[in-house]
């Protein structure tokens, strides 16, 4: 049975890369795709050879998924109060509510301290709006509520059809600039005294930043040093580092795996560099990860695997250049960040625009589509996370997965549900382990897998498109904004 299935999706590879339906592909390829694709190879143990990873911002798992059938979410949860001098818990009903939200929440790592009290998990009306750092009154109540399924019917869709997994969890407690390093290399210690958590004191953050940018640390047992005192300036060739920082880009570059990381201009911090287009030597701005990453800055891979504007990801499926890894990151409009002055909510359509272009490719029979929210954006969730040291783990994420050989669950559409513990290590270890790649020695060494989520014997599934009311080219032509990532 296994070689048979192992001779099905060699042969559904070769349909694939000369550009044919079949295989369980349920759609017509996009008008344009070049009929001769750059099939990537993985292992040779598994049919996947491209993933790609979309990430979104902000959101935990029960601000998305509260009350998704099967899943583990919750719609009421423990808000601390003070009553009579004392603090206790009481029982608050989680409120139904607008993907759209007009503040943002506080979502550092003493934010993150806050919520998670002890493990009680009843803290999360105790933050303010806005940055850490910025005064205001507790949040109260506005952090729980989940946002109305029809609002997200694209996420909602792909988790009926496909994957969804209810124990992602963040590697660190913290926001979004350590999550999105945490996202290339299952961690952010630069040595073995000190990782860095929170984001720089100024924007933006990496080599770009400006001169007087720090960056604030922690030890293993949690000791918080903020960068007034230790940080490093945030690019790797400042760093006092013993370990060489290396991240995932290293692993594929050793073995000759192709990647490209997606990232917006962000015309905002850099003018002067932006003002014709997005020229390659455009700042990574905010939500690059790879703009800390001194090689990477200053190489050759900046503007070419490095690749700008985000919307290239169409070009290059359309063109037959998807690599093995890719990573899409979002325009401020496109990212569900809570307190967008544009009021805009087309994350859902954003992701299900990628998603289709995969889908409706030659690309579908040999790929991997996850989706994950970099941070929990001080949003309410009940699940309490494990404590490993660094700063972690952090609050759960949602996590979505799209594959022909994505297992086929019990729901009435095959939706299917992992409850595995999985961290931002799970995806590196998946990567390490699919083009056989030597382990970072991160959290990728001892996190799980998410290669329980697929069964490579099973026939290739075919592809449905997912609704969303805006079309490819809707994204490919959106009027480009500055960018402010976020500012937390």
């Amino acid at each position: 049975m296994i070689r048979r299935a192992l001779h099905l999706w060699m042969f559904c590879g070769f349909v694939a890369g000369i550009g044919l339906s079949g295989c369980g592909a349920g759609s017509s390829p996009l008008p344009g795709t070049a009929p001769a694709l750059k099939l990537q190879s993985g292992s040779g143990s598994t049919p996947i050879a491209h993933i790609v990873f979309i990430v979104q911002e902000n959101r935990s798992f029960d601000n998305l998924f509260a009350d998704f059938p099967g899943a583990d979410g919750a719609t009421r949860g423990r808000m601390k109060v003070k009553v009579l001098g004392h603090y206790r818990d009481r029982w608050v009903t989680l409120q139904s509510h607008a993907l759209v939200t007009p503040f943002d929440i506080q979502h550092c790592h003493k934010a993150y301290l806050t919520d998670y009290d002890g493990g009680k998990m009843d803290g999360f009306g105790q933050a303010s709006k806005g940055a850490c750092g910025t005064s205001g009154k507790p949040v109260g109540k506005a952090v729980y509520q989940y946002v109305k399924p029809t609002d997200i019917a694209p996420y909602w869709a792909i988790a009926n059809q496909w994957g969804l997994a209810d124990h992602m969890f963040q590697n660190q407690g913290s926001g979004s600039f350590i999550a999105h390093q945490d996202l290339i290399r299952g961690g952010t210690q630069i040595n073995n005294k000190f990782a860095l958590v929170d984001n720089p004191n100024i924007m933006p953050w990496g080599c770009d930043s400006g001169p007087n940018s720090k960056t604030s640390l922690i030890t293993a047992k949690g000791d918080y040093l903020p960068y007034q005192q230790k940080g490093p300036f945030p690019c790797t060739n400042k760093f006092p580092s013993s370990n060489g920082y290396e991240q995932i880009s290293d692993l594929l570059d050793a073995k000759g795996v192709s990647w490209h990381y997606y990232s917006p201009c962000f015309k905002g911090y850099n003018p002067g560099n932006c003002d014709n287009g997005c020229p390659s030597i455009c700042s990574g701005g905010i939500l690059n990860a790879f703009d800390v990453i001194a090689r990477v800055r200053y190489g050759s891979e900046w503007g070419t695997n490095v690749s700008m504007p985000e919307t290239n990801v169409f070009t290059d499926i359309k063109n037959g250049n998807l690599a093995a890894v890719s990573w899409v990151i979002p325009s401020d409009a496109n990212s569900d960040h809570p307190g967008e002055g544009c009021g805009c909510d087309d994350g859902p359509a954003w992701v299900a625009s990628i998603v289709n272009a995969v889908g409706q490719s030659s690309y579908w029979n040999s790929s991997a589509v996850v989706i994950l929210w970099d941070d929990w954006g001080g949003f309410y969730d009940h699940v309490a996370p494990q404590q490993d040291g660094w700063g972690g783990m952090g609050f759960r994420i949602p996590m979505l997965v799209l594959s022909p050989y994505l297992k086929v669950g019990s729901g009435s559409q095959g939706g299917y549900i992992s409850s595995t513990p999985y961290s931002y290590g799970s995806l590196l270890r998946y990567i390490e382990e699919n083009w056989n790649l030597p382990s970072l020695g991160t959290s990728d060494k001892t996190a799980n897998s998410i290669s329980d989520m697929f069964d490579y014997s099973q026939k290739a599934r075919g592809f449905t498109v997912i609704s969303s009311g805006r079309s490819i080219e809707y994204f490919e032509h959106q009027k480009a904004t500055p960018q402010h990532g976020d500012p937390e």
